[in-house]
């Protein structure tokens, strides 16, 4: 069986046509990983899975992995919830947070972060709220052969701290938290031999570099993923369900209000190559 799908830019985006009842279908879950892979995003239209068929969903596309079990709304058979209502989410730093550009997981030392994100909409918010995501692949495969040959082994050290700094003080982020840091390369080769950027606002230093000259140099690279011919935004409705490459596109949230209702609920299918 074959999906209809329509490319959404060249560099980054698809649009899936896919029924419900198609969810559970192995050769259709392989068929969407593999858009994933070559579109980096897709979309599938007011698909309107509930929580059951989004975990049923996730596990076809590969092992599910929830690696915000501490995070509130985080511990809900496998969901979690993003919303800034104060009755679902008592640290609203690590949602405001996502008002930046970057990837799920690069601050966790020892685990491969999620190969994928799978995000389905429950309410949308009256003004803001949509995502925006950028292919870090077309922004590395864009560089000129200079600036490939510089970043090659540069390495870059993540952290929860740099995740929320432009929302929050060090001092407020929990001390275990305050502790995770990771480092990985800036360019990371995939096991199919593609190249991706591995940026975003988790990107605290750069190994090397003073602290200047590395968030210039990181703060330059998030500029150059975000240019229109590499990103797209995301207007939701609801029952939209959209899945990306969680290492091979950045993502962020147009800001909303905390009173808004907006609510999305995120699974996460497990990384199976280590940011070595």
């Amino acid at each position: 069986m074959t999906l209809k799908v329509e490319p959404i830019k060249p560099a980054i985006g698809a649009v899936v046509h896919l029924d419900r009842s198609q969810i559970t279908d192995a050769a259709i879950a392989k068929q969407c990983m593999e858009l994933v892979d070559k579109h980096g995003v897709i979309v599938f239209p007011k698909l309107g899975l509930t929580d059951e068929e989004q975990i049923a969903f996730t596990e076809k596309l590969g092992a599910r992995v929830n690696f915000t079990t501490s995070a509130p709304g985080g511990d809900k058979g496998g969901l979690y919830t993003i919303s800034l209502d104060p009755k679902l989410n008592s640290e609203p730093e690590y949602v405001l947070g996502t008002f930046f550009y970057h990837m799920d997981g690069l601050a966790m030392e020892g685990i491969p972060p999620p190969k994928a994100s799978v995000l389905a909409c429950r309410r949308t918010a009256p003004k803001g709220g949509q995502t925006e995501f950028a292919s870090t692949y077309a922004a590395y495969e864009a560089l000129s052969a200079e600036d490939k040959a510089e970043f090659e082994n540069l390495r870059v050290v993540h952290s929860v701290v740099a995740g929320v700094r432009e929302v929050a003080d060090a001092v407020d982020i929990e001390p275990r938290k305050r502790a995770r840091k990771a480092e990985r390369p800036l360019v990371w080769t995939h096991k199919c031999g593609r190249k991706s950027l591995l940026i975003g606002y988790t990107a605290d230093s750069v190994v090397g570099m003073s602290k200047a000259e590395g968030r210039a140099l990181l703060i330059r690279l998030l500029e150059w993923a975000g240019q229109p011919a590499f990103s797209y935004r995301h207007y939701w409705s609801v029952g939209d369900l959209v899945v990306w490459d969680n290492c091979g596109a950045l993502h962020r949230v147009i800001p909303y209000a905390t009173d808004s209702g907006r609510m999305m609920n995120r699974t996460s299918v497990a990384g199976v190559e280590m940011l070595a």
